[in-house]
């Protein structure tokens, strides 16, 4: 494609952002005549390619935070975990000590199959060594990934075997999944951690749901913390799993759109029992779609802290070359009428400093220090109870972030992957030994305990990776520590799941939950369970 062409491509994109008028017209002319002076004129050859890509980039910054553009390979990238699947040889890795290092093989494929452990390193690939060599995660996934049906042959070192293992592995399509946990709390209630809104998280929920409720489920935690959203068709699913037929779960509206609204359509999975949902600031999008609507019917209990506040809805518009951008065409609206979406008009460094502004304003840690304007409230549709709009959804119970235990010991401890490369090296010595003491995540969450000599053999570990032993630091953070060592270690032994089945014990909002559904909390709140 030709300079010119591109730039008639250019031009054409230029009227989705312009009215049809005169002055667009003169907009689109103006355009056109410097894409051909610079044609005809400039002194040197340019990246015509490159050059269409920022000016494309340039436009869509000027609009709001989440109009996007996505090169054909970011959108292929970007698109796998709301697709809910990818292509390779299913394993989940870290690189520990310049070598690839097995955390789990993917539940279903083509690794668990073969019989490919946690533990196991990976030696070479396709006869070319890979350890030692200094792979990086992408290196990785250039090597390992590739079409279902082909085949990768991977040489593995398993500790206690003294000579290599090779695999010929087929690929496959492997499973990315959303929910994270669902287990038993304690009697009658259950928890699901949802981590995003994909093309396939409702059979993974509804999976849930069957295990919980075969379980003796009457009450639901719904852990949507961190979960930065997804599709909006998932998110609507899952909110008509709680809500009554005709109920509205969210409208859309936008200059091009008319208002579109969502109704439950089906009797729910949930409508009846105790319903709590977590949030906080990492909470977006569907997060907050589902939590709006179960808040604006008076459903359930959000706890937490003030979710993100993106209620923008992009709609894909794919170009000629593989490449799309995602470009804002309305904004979600809870059922009572609530604008989800925080101002962005101070510009897209202002918006995403938020979160500074909120912790400066001690919002993490008082609700008091929270001033809402009464133009942002509005009332609930059951017991007209006083909800906010103008940025994300206030929690019903507000938890404040514990700053108490943090440390630059602790903080350095994650943030150089001291407390998980520690987490491989004990596993890969001690695997077999503890799975005979722990055979199940039940016996290891209540019976398991991180003895001083392992948390010593930790601070030597971190000593020989440069991260001085602190005295205080560890005082400070002993619980962090021994719960995310706990947790690692049950994550390695068992499943993704068992690390939240540690690490909730000790979680605060977690705890106002349970407190919540057991005391007269949803009474008193007027919240409709029954």
């Amino acid at each position: 494609m030709n300079l010119l062409n591109k730039a008639i491509f250019t031009l054409l994109l230029s009227s989705i952002f312009l009215h049809v008028n005169a002055q667009h017209s003169e907009a689109a002319q103006k355009l056109q005549t410097f894409y051909r002076y610079l044609e005809l004129a400039y002194v040197d050859e340019v990246n015509e390619d490159q050059l269409v890509e920022d000016a494309i980039e340039a436009m869509l910054s000027d609009l709001d935070p989440h109009s996007t553009y996505f090169s054909a390979e970011e959108l292929e990238r970007a698109n796998e975990p709301l697709q809910g699947n990818f292509e390779g040889i299913g394993i989940q890795f870290n690189i520990h000590k310049d070598t690839i290092v097995v955390v789990s093989p993917i539940s279903g494929g083509p690794s668990e199959k073969l019989g490919i452990r946690s533990g196991d390193k990976i030696i070479a690939i396709n006869d070319s060594v890979v350890a030692g060599v200094g792979f990086t995660n992408q290196d990785v996934a250039d090597n390992l990934r590739g079409p279902k049906g082909s085949k990768v042959n991977v040489s593995i070192k398993r500790n206690g075997v003294k000579n290599l293992l090779d695999f010929e592995i087929t690929r496959d399509k492997i499973p990315i999944y959303s929910v994270d946990a669902h287990y038993m709390v304690k009697d009658g209630i259950g928890y699901i951690k949802l981590n995003r809104f994909a093309a396939t998280s409702m059979g993974e929920i509804y999976a849930a749901m069957d295990t919980l409720q075969n379980n003796g489920m009457t009450s639901l935690i719904l852990d949507l913390r961190g979960n930065g959203g997804g599709y909006l068709n998932t998110a609507t699913e899952l909110a008509d799993m709680f809500l009554t037929k005709d109920q509205m779960i969210v409208y859309t509206e936008g200059r091009a759109y008319p208002r579109s609204e969502m109704i439950a359509k089906k009797g729910g999975r949930f409508e009846k029992g105790k319903l709590v949902i977590l949030v906080d600031e990492g909470s977006a999008s569907a997060s907050e779609i589902v939590s709006g609507a179960v808040q604006d019917w008076d459903r359930g209990l959000i706890i937490g802290r003030r979710t993100f506040g993106k209620g923008l809805v992009q709609k894909p518009f794919s170009l000629p070359d593989g490449s799309a951008i995602r470009l804002t065409v309305s904004r979600y609206y809870t059922p009572s009428g609530r604008c989800i979406q925080r101002p962005y008009d101070q510009g897209d460094d202002a918006y995403y400093e938020e979160f500074t502004r909120r912790y400066e304003h001690g919002e993490y840690t008082s609700k008091d220090s929270i001033d809402l304007p009464d133009s942002l409230k509005y009332l609930t549709l059951q017991s007209k109870r006083t909800v906010y709009g103008g940025g994300g959804i206030m929690p019903d119970i507000f938890v404040p972030l514990d700053t108490t235990q943090g440390s630059e010991y602790y903080t350095k401890l994650v943030r150089k992957g001291i407390l998980n490369d520690f987490t491989l090296e004990y596993l890969d010595k001690n695997r077999s030994s503890i799975k005979g003491d722990y055979p199940t995540i039940s016996d290891f969450v209540a019976q398991y305990e991180v003895s001083e000599n392992l948390l010593n053999e930790l601070y030597t570990f971190a000593e020989e990776q440069k991260v001085e032993k602190d005295d205080e630091g560890i005082t400070t953070s002993i619980d962090l520590i021994t719960g995310s060592l706990k947790g690692l270690i049950a994550r390695g032994l068992y499943q993704n799941g068992a690390y939240y089945q540690v690490i909730n014990q000790t979680d605060e909002a977690m705890s106002k939950a349970i407190q919540a559904i057991e005391n007269d909390t949803f009474k008193a709140l007027k919240i409709d369970y029954k």
